[in-house]
């Protein structure tokens, strides 16, 4: 997992990899400079939300930035050993900033899509219910319903895309995973989530690990949607790679 200063939900994050099977380690963005062939070592890669160098310029747009200039090379290879990547709020911001997401044909390219601020002009924090698209190819979503129910805390949530054809092939790849069933921030097609060709990077707005336990939710549910991302992940690692 990385993390920065701003960064907020790396303890619910953690506890949540770590609920499903997995074995978690937190590394700094700082640390990680001085010490970038660590990464070869792990088999998932999880960037939490929160507000990462407190959202200055945009959401994400510094430590997307910081992805891009120190560890190019060294996420393009974790990606090719077919590796795990999940960003959640922002690092799903970050994910799209750094040219990680959509991803069609090569990873690192100018930013294609972005989140920007939601239509409301104001943070919005809520529960919210969620279309799955099983037909995407990613593995974080297997055995979910069709119908989920994630929380979200946002102000720059609106995933936004200004060019046709991007939206068009992420149609066509079915690389849109999640939509919202009631729009809180104006996403362009309600897009809530997205994962890349490949399926093995996914982002996504909702927090999943603010769902792990029944009594997170208002109406105390016993299916509890956020954890099986989480045990979806740490299965694939186990048995793929």
């Amino acid at each position: 997992m990385i993390f920065s200063s701003g960064t907020n939900c790396d303890e619910e994050t953690e506890y949540a990899f770590k609920k499903a099977g997995g074995e978690v380690f937190k590394l700094h963005i700082n640390y990680l400079k001085r010490n970038k062939k660590i990464l070869k070592e792990f088999h998932i890669l999880s960037l939490p939300g929160g507000f990462t160098y407190g959202d200055y310029i945009s959401a994400g747009k510094i430590l997307a930035n910081e992805l891009r200039y120190y560890f190019q090379e060294e996420i393009k290879d974790f990606i090719k050993e077919g590796k795990l990547i999940i960003g959640i709020c922002n690092g799903f911001q970050i994910l799209c900033k750094a040219g990680l997401l959509p991803g069609f044909d090569d990873y690192f390219s100018f930013p294609q899509v972005t989140l920007t601020f939601n239509d409301s002009q104001k943070f919005e924090c809520r529960w919210v219910s969620l279309k799955v698209n099983h037909n995407s190819p990613t593995p974080f979503i297997k055995d979910l319903d069709e119908i989920i129910e994630l929380p979200i805390a946002h102000a720059e949530g609106k995933f936004f895309v200004d060019k046709e054809e991007v939206l068009k092939k992420l149609k066509e790849n079915n690389q849109i995973v999640l939509k919202y069933i009631n729009n809180p921030n104006g996403s362009i097609e309600d897009i809530a989530g997205i994962c890349d060709a490949t399926g093995r990077i996914f982002g996504l707005m909702p927090h999943p690990e603010r769902f792990i336990f029944p009594l997170h939710h208002p109406l105390r549910k016993n299916k509890v949607d956020g954890l099986k991302f989480f045990i979806n992940a740490c299965e694939y690692a186990k048995r793929e790679l």
